[in-house]
């Protein structure tokens, strides 16, 4: 029964991204991607309605990564945030979306962003608060960042200003399922085997 409650989680993943996220263009110097939906989405500390937004990494540095999320004309920064660093062995030739399990009512939750091509990818921290919940709905590990920062999500207008290196220095933890709070590489790979970047154009997401 456990196996087939995990198959269907992951079916219910991946249609989810076919659904609601169709990529339209991407970029591999910033791993810029255009995606619209459908549907309203949850990020961190922020819910988009239906449309088309540009996703890119801000800050390729480190452990971490800095996501921003643009309008589709990149002439606002919607949010700010940070991820953890995600790995998949075997890379997708497209740009992949995939969304946590939430409570009924609600837009779904992206959990992982990869770009095509690349076995790296990145998993989004949640604010505390909304990371437990998430943990428990998906009955996943998930993520998170202090839920003080995040009304910094919305007012980091770039990777070096105060708010997103608030966050980039913040302590990344998880959430689990029973409602523990654990160090993120307990349940989390996050240094990935060495391999080069260079040349890849593929975002994954966690296999478990």
């Amino acid at each position: 029964m456990k196996i087939l409650k995990a198959m269907a989680v992951v079916f219910f993943i991946a249609a989810l991204a076919t659904a609601f996220g169709t990529p339209v263009k991407a970029d591999a110097h910033d791993k810029l991607t255009i995606f619209r939906f459908s549907q309203p989405v949850e990020l961190p500390g922020v819910a988009l309605p239906a449309g088309t937004y540009v996703f890119k990494l801000a800050d390729t540095s480190g452990d971490r990564n800095i996501v921003q999320v643009f309008d589709k004309d990149q002439t606002h920064v919607l949010a700010t945030f940070v991820g953890i660093p995600d790995y998949r062995p075997q890379p997708s030739d497209k740009s992949l979306i995939r969304f946590s399990e939430t409570t009924a009512g609600g837009p779904p939750a992206i959990k992982e962003w990869f770009y095509p091509g690349d076995a790296y990818g990145v998993e989004f921290a949640y604010p505390k608060s909304r990371a437990a919940e998430l943990a428990k709905a998906s009955n996943q590990a998930v993520p998170s960042m202090p839920s003080n920062l995040a009304s910094d999500i919305k007012s980091s207008k770039t990777s070096t200003d105060s708010s997103a290196m608030a966050m980039k220095g913040a302590p990344i933890k998880a959430e689990q399922p029973n409602g523990d709070e654990v160090e993120v590489d307990e349940v989390f790979i996050i240094h990935v085997p060495a391999s080069p970047m260079a040349g890849n154009t593929v975002h994954n997401v966690n296999s478990d």
